[in-house]
């Protein structure tokens, strides 16, 4: 039976941990000297969202690939501002105190019963994608500071999705369904999801390398879906002389054939991939490994942050 108040929490690790990392000062470190920011922040987000949303399920996402090669085959400029030119070929820029405490996270995670899940060869997005698409029993809740996973919101068919979007941080954080999404992008209600998607892949993002089309900007590429519904109903209104599109429209438009054609794919998730979790995605009611939480909470400097945390799970079950 679904419980409309014990959703399925699904979290953006990546998208969260960079956060964490740059919201944390860094001025606590592990006993050892190494920097523990983003461990605690972190730590203290989970916590966070497990007491506000009671979550009888709770998956952190992980990105096995961040620059997924299909994705880079079909618009090479994706994210390609990101690489660390000074590292092997294809590595992601990431702070050096950021990386080593994503190990710890993993480790904090793993002894707290809490699941992780990836999938080959894709980013976190296209694991959220997918177990918020194929989910049939609980609710769901996303939380990502990434806008292009507001293309996963949806009433029908149940159970309802929500996108909670944290990218000024959770304590600032917008929750979006349909409705949200309509309302503040200016897509259409009934496909609000795919909609925000179609617009998205027209303005373009320049945070993950997508020039859009030229001339396109937020409010006309809102408009467009607005009008036409989707971006499939606006390419074939380019291509028929008699619909209603101004002539500049459709030169831009027709222009951008090829790229439109190619970056579609690229800014929608993916729904079906193969995910592989750690655990079952139950949120147990305490740690899976007391034992071994304690000695990370000493090794790590992150006994308060830890207590909350596993005061929140159980807190979550007794409710």
């Amino acid at each position: 039976m679904s419980d409309p108040d014990r959703p399925l929490l699904l979290l953006d690790g990546a998208s969260l941990w960079f956060r964490a990392f740059h919201a944390i000062p860094d001025k606590l470190t592990a006993p050892d000297g190494r920097s523990v920011n983003a461990v605690r922040g972190f730590t203290d987000m989970v916590a966070s969202l497990v007491t506000k949303h009671t979550p009888r399920r709770l998956v952190v996402a992980l990105d096995l690939d961040w620059r997924p090669a299909y994705r880079v085959e079909l618009v090479p400029s994706y994210k390609a501002h990101r690489l660390d030119t000074a590292a092997a070929p294809g590595t992601e820029a990431v702070p050096d105190k950021l990386t080593p405490q994503v190990e710890m996270i993993l480790e904090v995670l793993a002894a707290a019963g809490i699941a992780t899940g990836g999938a080959e060869g894709l980013e976190a997005d296209d694991v959220l994608g997918t177990l918020a698409d194929r989910e049939r029993t609980d609710p769901v809740v996303v939380v990502s500071g990434d806008r292009d996973l507001l293309q996963l919101v949806r009433d029908e068919p149940e159970p309802r999705v929500r996108v909670l979007y944290a990218g000024r941080g959770l304590a600032k954080a917008e929750l979006f369904g349909p409705a949200e999404v309509a309302a503040k992008y200016g897509v259409p209600v009934p496909n609000a999801g795919p909609a925000y998607a179609d617009m998205a892949t027209l303005r373009g993002d320049a945070s993950d390398g997508l020039p859009g089309v030229a001339g396109i900007g937020d409010k006309s590429a809102a408009t467009l879906i607005q009008r036409f519904g989707s971006l499939e109903a606006l390419r074939a209104a380019v291509e028929d002389p008699a619909a209603d599109l101004a002539a500049g429209v459709r030169a831009k438009l027709r222009a951008a054939a090829d790229y439109l054609t190619a970056a579609a794919p690229v800014v929608r998730v993916v729904r079906d991939a193969d995910v592989a979790l750690s655990k079952d995605d139950a949120l147990p009611a305490e740690p899976a490994d007391p034992e071994r939480l304690r000695e990370l909470a000493a090794k790590y400097n992150a006994e308060s942050p830890i207590e909350r945390l596993i005061k929140a799970i159980a807190a979550a079950h007794a409710g």
